[in-house]
């Protein structure tokens, strides 16, 4: 009988463990083409080209663009082995976007942090 319940419960955690790891991050890319993560209520794609950072936003429940009008946020990732912060504005309606100093590399690494216009922050690690 015993060995029944331990069978039963690592059948149970192999089962679970790919749903844990899962609910970290997002393993695909989002439709932008970049990486997405969760902060809060929302999901974050972060999509870098050349030295341009451009994060899209959408809610995370509904999926749907998210008005960045009031926004601001401050992306600090490692570039070329060092830290460089990147200030992030709002564009257009759903962005946010901002400028390195040096050449950007996916997958990108560090966080981005987003306040919106009520000042309640996020953050987003990559």
């Amino acid at each position: 009988m015993k060995l029944r319940s331990i069978a039963a419960v690592f059948a149970l955690a192999a089962f679970l463990a790919p749903a844990a790891l899962l609910a970290q991050g997002h393993a695909h890319k989002g439709k932008n083409g970049g990486q997405m993560e969760d902060a809060g209520s929302y999901h974050v794609e972060a999509v870098a080209k050349d030295t341009t950072l451009t994060v899209h936003l959408t809610d995370h429940d509904s999926d749907k663009a998210v008005a960045t009008a009031g926004f601001k946020g401050l992306a600090i990732l490692v570039v070329d082995g060092k830290s460089q912060r990147i200030t992030l504005a709002p564009q257009g309606e759903n962005l946010l976007v901002g400028t390195s100093t040096a050449p950007l590399k996916t997958p990108i690494r560090g966080a981005i942090q987003i306040t919106n216009s009520k000042n309640a922050t996020v953050q987003a690690k990559f």
